[in-house]
């Protein structure tokens, strides 16, 4: 079969400065305003780059899974392994698949189902905590230390309470991602701007603090299968370079902590913003807490009667997807949805759009966990809801994220009431994970 020629819709390049602007201060209005006037299908030139960018189930299906040995990590990706270094999250090819096999085993779902008790302990620390806020309390902040918390201690076996700039340190680290994508890379790091100096010190603090997890561990050895930072030692004990190995270990753990606490606070954060937006849904799941519950603690066993919860959750990511975007870059040429895509093209997916695709969600931007009802799960195509990505890249910690969100939202429901401060206005961020900019002020009442 001829492969098709079609060249997919879009702006003119006379638009390119407009793109560019909107590019760097309103990133989700430009993919919503591509795919309502062009279509599933999008062709955006910038600059000296041309983007494909793909909005429909099927589309989705072939870059990320069907085809996706053909198209590795894209723009963006490239520009933030300047800050992020080459982690799971910016690796490809061969060390990508090394990187994965190290990792797997510790998220099995065996495994982190015997975290369950310590998930839940760190969830009771949360909601101590908030108990005692008078006034308001950025609960996004809150909820960064409790994600955190339960990655410390349930894949590194280690207390990162006692690291107190970790937080911050990310938050830089994070910043100077997002700006070498915006960039493509074209500043460099060595200048005298405060954000790259923020950045330094950012880098050098996780460096230092992966370095004293790694000594600490070295210093009292687990079984290589029982944590991340047990695996990582023996997989690069194999490096003849000790600073290879050195670097390895710190872009790995740097990675795995960023994308794993970040995810999870937001989907809880955007969680607790709807439910205060939407008070029959906030009484609906905390009725169901104190059903399932009653005056204990969450169990593993909780999680499958805990159905309304985990609806609100998954109708939160659809709204506020924690990846927010999928670049890739075509290695040879391809064929998608009817369209040609040369090789070396940089090619997009937007869970954002994508679940918000009128063909596919009934009232798209309405919030409406019964949509997530069991009973409806069949009724929409598979690549329609992407939360995690898909494909062999799919997200490797989303049986913990979930397990976490779940335990705490059902904690905060059953607790407590969070109401946002008047007047404070939400507004979506899409960094390496959509989360709310500037954070999340809320003021703590009891249920």
């Amino acid at each position: 079969m001829t492969p098709s020629h079609r060249v997919p819709p879009g702006p003119p390049r006379s638009q390119t400065l407009s793109l560019l602007k909107q590019l760097k201060g309103d990133r989700l209005t430009l993919m919503s305003t591509a795919a309502a006037t062009y279509g599933d299908a999008v062709r955006v030139g910038i600059g000296p780059k041309t983007l494909y960018y793909f909005n429909h189930p099927d589309h989705a299906k072939h870059i990320l899974a069907d085809n996706s040995a053909n198209y590795h990590k894209g723009i963006g990706y490239v520009e933030a392994r300047r800050a992020l270094g080459d982690g799971l999250l910016t690796s490809d090819g061969a060390l990508w698949r090394e990187q994965r096999r190290t990792i797997q085993p510790v998220f099995q779902h065996r495994r982190i189902a015997a975290q369950a008790d310590t998930i839940v302990e760190e969830a009771a620390k949360l909601v101590a905590r908030l108990r005692t806020r008078q006034g308001p309390t950025d609960v996004l902040h809150e909820l960064t230390g409790f994600t955190l918390g339960v990655l410390g201690r349930t894949l590194l076996d280690a207390d990162l309470d006692a690291f107190e700039s970790i937080g911050h340190s990310f938050e830089a680290v994070q910043d100077q991602a997002m700006f070498e994508m915006e960039t493509m890379g074209m500043v460099p790091t060595w200048l005298p701007l405060r954000r790259q100096r923020e950045f330094r010190k950012a880098s050098d603090d996780l460096s230092r603090i992966v370095e004293a997890l790694v000594a600490e561990r070295l210093g009292n050895p687990r079984d290589p299968a029982d944590d991340v930072i047990s695996r990582l030692i023996q997989s690069t004990s194999k490096e003849s370079d000790p600073r290879v190995a050195q670097t390895r270990m710190r872009d790995e753990l740097i990675t795995l902590l960023l994308a794993g606490h970040e995810t999870t606070a937001s989907t809880v954060g955007w969680a607790l913003y709807l439910m205060d937006q939407h008070p029959d849904v906030a009484s609906r799941l905390r009725e169901e807490a104190i059903a399932v519950l009653g005056d204990r603690t969450p169990v593993l066993e909780d999680l499958k009667s805990l159905t309304y919860t985990n609806m609100v959750l998954e109708e939160a990511m659809r709204l506020y997807p924690p990846v927010w975007i999928l670049t890739r870059r075509s290695v040879e040429e391809d064929e998608v949805g009817g369209y040609h895509v040369p090789a070396g093209s940089d090619v997009m997916v937007c869970p954002y759009t994508l679940h918000r695709h009128p063909e596919f969600w009934d009232a798209p931007e309405k919030f409406d966990p019964d949509r997530f009802d069991p009973s409806r799960a069949n009724t929409r195509p598979r690549y329609a809801y992407l939360p995690f990505g898909a494909g062999p890249r799919f997200c490797v910690g989303s049986h913990l994220g979930l397990m976490e969100a779940t335990f705490v939202i059902s904690m905060l429901a059953r607790e407590m009431t969070l109401k946002l401060v008047p007047g404070y206005e939400v507004v979506p961020e899409p960094m390496l994970s959509l989360r709310v900019k500037g954070g999340l002020p809320m003021t703590v009442h009891p249920a």
